[in-house]
């Protein structure tokens, strides 16, 4: 059976979260977005786990039916400690298979931490020393880095972070099986490092609102649906179809910059000025881009072998907002997708669909927008600092959008 599972999301117990974002808002919006297998996000949260245990029937596969939607459990962690003279700030996902081993886990963490705080709570803690606790409970717990290279929180960021899992997790790193790679980087850009080869690159949209459920998630063929089953697919890399990406121009640590200076600038603009932002003369944010170059053993356009294929998508809200040139949450878009939505079922149909069913869908210029994204041929500019990528729908080239033809990691890489 074919599966869409967006394994990262958070709920309304997290912070700067949407009060819609529990058990049947994500069960709802999963459902428009056309996904099967959903994160809970947020299992570490005691009022949030008590929810969790009384809305949620546990069956003997570790997911939870409700409704139309198989859920998992799910949720993040963040980890801020020293190591080798260097304050270091990782988040992580972490599964479980069953409600007894989160609950264990959060027993086991809760000693560490005040995890009523946040969904995602932070812990004094290393990634070693969080794996063995974790492992400790249980080996069918699954760790998986979260987006990776995001500058200030993750396992190889620019600001926090070290070169190699082996250096964060230590003798548990063989345990660790799986990396997301966050919506600033492409599985073409993680490729270029031949040290994450034996590592399956997961796509998860981290969701903060419904509507930005499934902007990344991966698809599955599997003969049985279980917790076991959707971690061995990850494993083995069989039955893995590919995943959904975020084109990483859009993700808002892609380039490098100043949010407050108002500075966005490629990597090799960055190196030109020794990294040192033009207007304050303080050190630039070093984004996705930059980052992955520094560590680059390989030349862009490498593929292992074994790889997940994988698919570019932008959410449909987004392509339908910028060819109306209205915000998001007017009723002319909202009424657009609807329309949209009741023709196919759900958002992922629609970038699954050929192009003449997505023309009889909608109106012959979204249509077009949608068609121009599923081949690529947008331009962006891109996300730096914290601020998101604005996709370019027309021929216009506004100062710093950039295409695919452009400059890249070619240029500056060894």
């Amino acid at each position: 059976m074919k599966i869409v599972a967006d394994l990262h999301v958070h709920t309304k117990y997290a912070r700067a979260t949407s009060p819609k974002n529990d058990i049947s808002g994500l069960c709802e919006g999963a459902t428009v977005k056309g996904i099967n297998v959903m994160a809970t996000g947020d299992f570490t949260h005691p009022v949030y786990f008590e929810e969790l245990k009384s809305q949620l029937t546990e069956n003997d596969n570790g997911l939870f039916p409700y409704n139309n939607v198989h859920f998992i459990l799910s949720s993040e962690i963040s980890l801020i400690y020293s190591q080798d003279g260097k304050v270091r700030k990782m988040h992580h996902v972490m599964l479980a298979p069953s409600l007894e081993i989160a609950g264990q886990i959060n027993d086991a963490l809760s000693k560490i931490g005040n995890l009523s705080a946040d969904g995602r709570p932070i812990l004094g803690l290393s990634s070693a020393a969080f794996a063995d606790e974790l492992f400790s409970i249980s080996k069918d717990i699954a760790i998986i880095p979260a987006h990776i290279w995001t500058p200030w929180f993750a396992i190889f960021g620019s600001k926090s972070g070290v070169d190699t899992v082996e250096e964060a997790f230590e003798e548990h790193s063989k345990r660790i099986f799986a990396l997301e790679t966050g919506l600033s980087s492409d599985p073409t850009m993680n490729w270029m490092l031949s040290a994450l080869d034996k590592y399956t690159l997961v796509s998860n949209s981290d969701a903060h609102s419904l509507n930005k459920l499934g902007r990344e998630a991966n698809v599955f063929d599997l003969k049985t649906l279980s917790y076991d089953s959707i971690m061995n697919s990850i494993k083995t890399r069989e039955g893995f179809v590919k995943t959904f990406e975020f084109y990483p121009e859009e993700g808002k640590y892609h380039y490098d910059g100043h949010r407050k200076c108002d500075i966005n600038f490629s990597p090799w603009e960055s190196k030109s000025r020794n990294n040192i932002c033009p207007v304050c003369k303080k050190p630039l944010t070093i984004g996705v881009l930059h980052r992955i170059a520094d560590l680059a053993d390989r030349k862009l356009g490498f593929k292992p072998e074994s790889a997940v294929p994988f698919e570019y998508i932008v959410p449909l809200h987004t392509i339908i907002s910028k060819t109306l040139k209205k915000s998001e949450i007017t009723q002319a878009v909202l009424a657009e997708y609807s329309k949209i939505i009741k023709y196919f079922g759900n958002e992922f149909s629609v970038f699954e669909a050929d192009n003449d069913q997505i023309k009889l869908a909608t109106t012959p210029q979204i249509a077009e927008s949608i068609i121009r994204v599923k081949e690529g041929k947008i331009k962006w500019i891109p996300g730096f600092d914290g601020v998101f990528g604005d996709l370019i729908l027309d021929n216009s080239m506004p100062k710093k959008a950039v295409d695919k033809k452009q400059k890249s990691l070619d240029d500056f890489t060894p």
